[in-house]
């Protein structure tokens, strides 16, 4: 019985790792059209958030049997109630990136290489991401709390480019749109690494029995 279980445990942290892996080509790929201008690659976004939301089904369907179908110790129920959660903070991570790539059909060509606080915000999520995953599967306490640090990162990144957009504003009355427009992506990309944040949180619960939350 136990041997079935612990297969299951590995299908899922190989679909944990398959998912993590789409968020960092989902963020990554947003990145990459805001900084080229590039609409069309911008428009294959939403097929990648597709892609997410069907692997998180899978792996809700696999906790499930995993908890009614097998008898799981108090560690295995941390393990497989973390996946749950954090799988819950991954897919919001592809509606942001996807709310960054609508945003990027309506920017006319231009890109955020302006805002180069963009890209280290871009570079720092997907770092937390990957770090997260990694950190889960296995089960790696000193990587989870690494995340924090990105996101402090990520977090002054944010303050710069609100600081940035306001003085392109004050130059130039006519790009504040587009200004506006450059600051929603830079919040989507914060609301990425506070979500990664989440994740990281619950990768300590699963380790520890404990969430920073409580």
């Amino acid at each position: 019985m136990r041997g079935k279980f612990d297969e299951q445990l590995m299908l899922l942290n190989k679909k944990m790792i398959e998912m993590g892996a789409l968020c960092e080509n989902i963020i990554a790929i947003s990145a990459k059209a805001l900084l080229d201008g590039d609409v069309k690659t911008a428009k294959t976004v939403k097929a990648k958030g597709v892609d997410i939301d069907h692997i998180e089904r899978e792996i809700e369907a696999i906790c499930l049997k995993l908890l009614l179908q097998q008898q799981p110790v108090a560690k295995d129920l941390r393990q497989i109630s973390a996946a749950l959660k954090m799988i819950t903070d991954m897919e919001r991570i592809g509606d942001q990136a996807e709310d960054i790539a609508e945003i990027i059909t309506f920017l006319n060509g231009r890109t955020g290489e302006e805002c180069v606080e963009i890209r280290e915000m871009a570079e720092a999520t997907i770092k937390m991401v990957t770090d997260c995953v990694d950190a889960y599967v296995k089960q790696d306490l000193s990587l989870a709390k690494s995340v924090y640090e990105h996101d402090d990162i990520v977090d002054t990144c944010f303050d710069n480019v609100k600081t940035n957009l306001i003085s392109l504003i004050a130059e130039n009355t006519e790009d504040g749109e587009y200004a506006i427009d450059l600051l929603m992506m830079a919040k989507y990309f914060e609301r990425i690494g506070d979500h990664a944040v989440n994740i990281a949180e619950w990768v300590e619960f699963s380790v520890t029995g404990e969430h920073k939350a409580q």
